[in-house]
């Protein structure tokens, strides 16, 4: 019987796949022998040896062997042996279990076709064993993502945003899309994208965090977002983009920030379950190990680090924490991920609850590295204006956000959580850029 999708005998497509390729990889069992499949990816290696040639053919769960007999069909055999690597095919042949190969089985090939052919010489190599340095990498990044170390980060990145979108959903969260272009600097400071909007002055968002905040007026008590976050910092570090992504939430009617917090390490612990679950694959590709932390996360107050980091380095009450700081601070503890409470008021944004000297605030730290920073916000009206006076900004310049506060604001609070900074420390990259499929920094603005 002819497939109804590419008029191919006797293959059965998933519902779901097009008339190019009907199984992945590791889809494909020694259990299927004898069964016609078509296979389609990216030629990784051809061997000739004379009357029967191999290709390893790569899509985007594994590898396979595709087996082709010169005297069956010495037309596809010539084609095969011109083929150059990286080019694509889709291939139709027969599933034969042989113990001997890759994945236990082989597919005897009977009909290919050329998709497209790879120029030559490749910018950089997929499985070359040759070091590529990192701006070769991120030059080509298209061919970098072929590689097995490279495409694994991103396959554990997309299960990380599944499992805290499932998290979150199941936690009563909303997801909403908030604007990332305004008429003014959403967290009031001057580190922003300028740009041109029609011939006025917009900005492009710091983070979706006044509109997070607003929301909390509207009945939609608990949202979230995969946001973006335009920063325009002049940092040239190992940990910090112009352009990066988060997990921002915001919920209403809390307590305090204790409640804030309780869904910050639920989340980490969600994530890193479902990593162990589903990626176990790329994490051997990776050489990772990961541990999974137990609950509750340790609770540690900015008066107890100010403590440990006088004895080591000059740090004094009131200080930010930086770098240097936070490795340092990691060192004295005999936990990876932990919270610092209770920070300076004056250390903290303008929207953050005052107890005290202190603000209503935490950091989630993991190995050393900030990896989300939260609080409970001010919600009454007449506080907000006054802080922010305090501060010196222009309260005119807030005039939206503000008017949310006038007509019923319940107590809320937050946080905002680095997708590429919990990559980055979990998966022991020494670049954050390795956990962003195209980043931009102050040098880099390409591809």
């Amino acid at each position: 019987m002819a497939c109804p999708l590419c008029s191919t005998k006797n293959i059965t497509h998933s519902p779901i796949m097009n008339m190019l390729r009907s199984h992945y990889a590791m889809d494909i069992s020694p259990e299927m022998d004898g069964e016609k499949v078509r296979v389609a990816g990216w030629v990784e290696d051809i061997r000739n040896l004379g009357g029967i040639a191999f290709i390893i053919l790569r899509d985007r769960t594994g590898r396979m062997q595709i087996t082709a007999i010169k005297k069956q069909n010495p037309e596809i055999f010539k084609e095969i042996t011109s083929l150059t690597r990286e080019s694509v095919i889709s291939a139709v042949g027969t599933c034969q279990k042989n113990e001997k190969v890759m994945n236990g089985w082989e597919l005897l090939l009977e009909e290919m076709e050329v998709l497209s052919i790879a120029q030559t010489p490749l910018p950089m190599g997929v499985v070359d064993k040759v070091n590529v340095d990192f701006d070769t990498r991120l030059d080509n990044r298209i061919i970098d993502l072929r590689r097995d170390e490279t495409k694994a980060v991103f396959m554990i990145r997309h299960t990380m945003l599944g499992a805290a979108a499932d998290f979150l959903r199941k936690n009563g969260f909303i997801e909403v899309h908030t604007p990332k272009i305004s008429a003014s600097s959403s967290e009031g400071g001057t580190e922003v994208f300028r740009i041109d909007y029609f011939g006025n002055d917009a900005y492009l968002v710091q983070s979706p965090q006044l509109y997070k905040q607003m929301l909390m007026a509207s009945g939609l008590d608990r949202v979230y977002e995969i946001a973006w976050y335009f920063r325009a910092e002049e940092h040239d570090t190992s940990r910090h983009l112009n352009e990066s992504t988060a997990i921002d939430i915001e919920m209403a009617f809390i307590e305090n920030e204790e409640d804030v917090m309780k869904i910050a390490e639920g989340l980490t612990n969600a994530i890193i379950q479902k990593i162990l679950e589903e990626n176990s694959r790329e994490l051997e590709v990776l050489g990772v190990k990961i541990d999974l932390p137990s609950l509750p996360y340790p609770r540690i107050s900015y008066d107890e680090v100010v403590e440990i980091l006088q004895k080591e380095m000059d740090f004094k009450w009131g200080d930010d924490l930086g770098t240097d700081e936070e490795n340092m601070l990691a060192k004295h503890l005999d936990y990876d991920v932990y919270f610092i409470t209770r920070f300076p008021l004056e250390a903290k944004p303008f929207y953050a609850m005052a107890d005290g000297k202190y603000a209503r605030a935490f950091d989630l730290e993991f190995k050393g590295m900030e990896i989300s920073s939260g609080a409970q916000r001010i919600h009454d009206y007449e506080m907000l204006v006054s802080r922010m006076k305090e501060l010196g900004m222009n309260v005119d310049n807030f005039e939206d956000y503000l008017n949310a506060f006038r007509y019923g604001m319940p107590p809320h609070g937050g946080f905002g959580y680095g997708i590429e900074r919990l990559l980055m420390r979990l998966l022991n990259r020494s670049n954050i850029r390795e956990c962003i499929l195209f980043p931009r920094d102050r040098k880099r603005l390409r591809p």
